[in-house]
């Protein structure tokens, strides 16, 4: 450890509140000036470092020393009485929660879904999801565009992918909501309803197999090598759904948000379409639908960002922060959204070996799902004023609970 080290004081520079989080942009962003990270008290009562600088977050998403496992934490997680990093089922057992070589054997076995050539061959059934949502939302005159278009589409397209029939998914959204709440019973019941649920699937799949990624992963299980537990098929299972889907419901969510907010923006789009595909990166670079990380442990005494990171201490990365941060190509101000920027630089899929798995299907819906959007409706209006609409306000989500617009020609 290097005898310069800054930064010694531990005490923590503010607590995450609620209020913070309804805040965010602006907090983080006075954080950044004050440093690249910082030692904060998380809503739980948990010590901290929170790290909100671009180049600092990377380093700290493939710090050898930073990992997954909450063993060395243990002390302070008891302290506080903090469960969230318990590997129940249904939450641990999965590639998120886990570090080589347990996350390469169990981050192999599903990636071949999520290639770019695989989601591209699934790009007409997505379109044909939007459309069909497109045509129930035309026959309204007002929308809530959350209920109706941005939250169905992923979890239509994640659940067909898995094989969930159809006339079971209506639980599925307020289950992934729990297990992104606030509290820890509120987490625990959304994992205890979805991991029971598909524990069920699972056993009428394994009676009679379909073709289907969860069909595939059942396979797995059976294999001789036993190269996917009980545990970490119905967990695999779960992130995938939660995954899946809730990451772009708030990345179409936050883009049409900002979008309202700039109907010129909007405009270019429509005359533009050719810039869906870089218009999407600024999406998730101006307003990331994961605002931090989950969290990670130091397995030993580190230095990041100019602070002494102890054995035991704990890190999460504030991946919006980090991507308003990140320094663009065209050198234009952060703070405003142009979707016409060229390579918009972020870190809203994360970094490293836990980049999100998920991504290219992401990025294939969220360009399907925008453009279709934009293009049925020349002129969406909010009912409310923007900064009225709510958000969500706990959890590692960003995005409107409830975007209530008038549509426009159809």
């Amino acid at each position: 450890m290097s005898s310069n080290v800054m930064g010694s004081d531990r005490r923590p520079v503010l607590v995450v509140t609620p209020e913070f989080k309804a805040d965010a942009p602006r907090r983080l962003a006075e954080l950044r000036a004050r440093g690249p990270i910082h030692r904060v008290r998380g809503g739980s009562g948990l010590d901290l470092w929170m790290v909100v600088s671009y180049s600092e977050a990377r380093a700290a998403l493939t710090h050898p020393a930073l990992l997954k496992d909450p063993s060395p934490a243990e002390e302070a997680l008891r302290e506080v009485n903090y469960t969230g990093h318990k590997p129940t089922v249904g939450i641990g057992g999965n590639m998120l929660t886990s570090d080589p070589p347990d996350h390469t054997r169990l981050r192999r076995l599903v990636a071949g879904a999520f290639t770019p050539r695989h989601v591209q061959g699934l790009a007409p059934r997505i379109q044909q999801i939007a459309d069909d949502l497109l045509d129930a939302m035309a026959r309204q005159r007002e929308v809530d565009l959350v209920e109706a278009y941005t939250a169905p589409l992923p979890l239509t397209v994640i659940c067909e992918m898995l094989g969930v029939p159809q006339g079971e998914r209506r639980n599925f959204r307020a289950w992934t909501r729990a297990l992104l709440g606030s509290s820890s019973d509120t987490q625990r019941a959304g994992a205890r309803n979805l991991s029971e649920y598909l524990a069920d699937l699972i056993e009428r799949k394994r009676a009679e197999s379909t073709d289907d990624l969860l069909s595939a992963l059942i396979t797995v299980h059976s294999a001789e090598d036993g190269r996917l537990s009980r545990t970490e098929l119905i967990s695999t299972g779960l992130l995938l759904v939660v995954g899946g889907h809730d990451t772009t419901v708030n990345l179409l969510g936050n883009a049409m948000l900002a979008l309202l907010q700039r109907p010129d923006q909007a405009d270019l789009l429509r005359a533009r379409p050719e810039l869906i595909g870089g218009a999407v990166e600024e999406f998730l670079r101006y307003d990331a639908p994961l605002e931090q990380t989950t969290l990670r442990y130091a397995a030993e005494d580190l230095e990041l960002g100019g602070r002494q990171i102890l054995r035991g201490d704990v890190v999460m990365v504030m991946l919006a922060s980090a991507s308003r941060d990140a320094p663009q190509p065209d050198g234009d101000d952060p703070d405003v959204l142009d979707v016409a920027r060229a390579n918009a630089r972020h870190l809203a899929f994360g970094h490293g070996i836990h980049h999100c798995l998920g991504a290219p299907l992401a990025r294939m819906e969220a360009v399907i799902g925008i453009s279709s959007l934009l293009r049925r409706f020349s002129d969406l209006r909010p009912v409310m004023p923007l900064e009225e609409v709510p958000r969500i306000s706990v959890g590692p989500v960003r995005g409107p609970r409830s975007l209530l617009v008038r549509l426009g020609d159809g």
